[in-house]
């Protein structure tokens, strides 16, 4: 699947049987989502590098639109505000990232190492680049400083035991945005049994990570 942007700034994906049109607004709203998902979750998503290359196209086409606004025209100042704002969201989404990368970097790339084929991507290319390269750092930086004083026998260093894994029992707040029925809820003490609940769409609700990552992934729930 391939996004791009058309002349009048819409995001179009197509393939070869059928042609999705998305209007700027709907682009925008796509990245806002992607940005509180990311925002919110104790674990690193997967990338939205289509969504992103489409918001930077859709930024640079109302720049251009912008220059062609008379000076003195009071819509320059909204529109200003407005690239200000994705300009913003898009960084913030992107910081987030590699805000995450940095912190669990051994996880992520042992997640993006057992990928199965067809499974999307957790990294985009670049970010890809920048894990590898960080935990090459890393390394480098713990061996000049400290493993090459301390004995033989403890001069290895396993980053994925070293590294803490994202605690994905912690609690977060989220909106549903499809009816989900069947949600099986875990119990949080000894004396409690597992039961199951219906989400109903529109309904905010606070509960533990781990049970809703799947419906995060697919789109049915938006963190807040």
């Amino acid at each position: 699947m391939s996004d791009a942007l058309s002349e009048d700034g819409s995001d179009i994906n197509q393939d070869d049987s059928q042609e999705d049109v998305m209007t700027p607004a709907e682009l925008i709203t796509k990245l806002e989502e992607a940005w509180l998902n990311e925002k919110f979750s104790p674990e690193l998503l997967e990338n939205k590098s289509e969504v992103v290359e489409c918001v930077m196209e859709q930024l640079t086409h109302m720049e251009a639109n912008l220059q062609r606004v008379k000076k003195g025209d009071a819509k320059a100042g909204f529109h200003q505000m407005e690239i200000d704002r994705i300009r913003f969201v898009l960084s913030s989404y992107l910081r987030s990232r590699l805000q995450k990368i940095e912190k669990y970097f051994p996880h992520v790339l042992e997640r993006e190492k057992s990928r199965v084929e067809g499974q999307l991507s957790l990294l985009s290319p670049e970010e890809f680049a920048f894990a590898k390269e960080y935990y090459a750092n890393t390394e480098t930086y713990l061996k000049a400083v400290a493993l090459k004083r301390m004995p033989p026998n403890l001069q290895a260093v396993d980053m994925l035991k070293a590294v803490p894994e994202p605690c994905l029992d912690s609690f977060v707040f989220l909106r549903v945005k499809k009816r989900q029925e069947n949600i099986l809820i875990e119990p949080e003490t000894d004396e409690q049994r597992d039961f199951v609940v219906d989400l109903e769409e529109g309904s905010q609700h606070l509960m533990r990570y781990r049970t809703i990552a799947p419906l995060v992934s697919s789109g049915a729930v938006q963190l807040i």
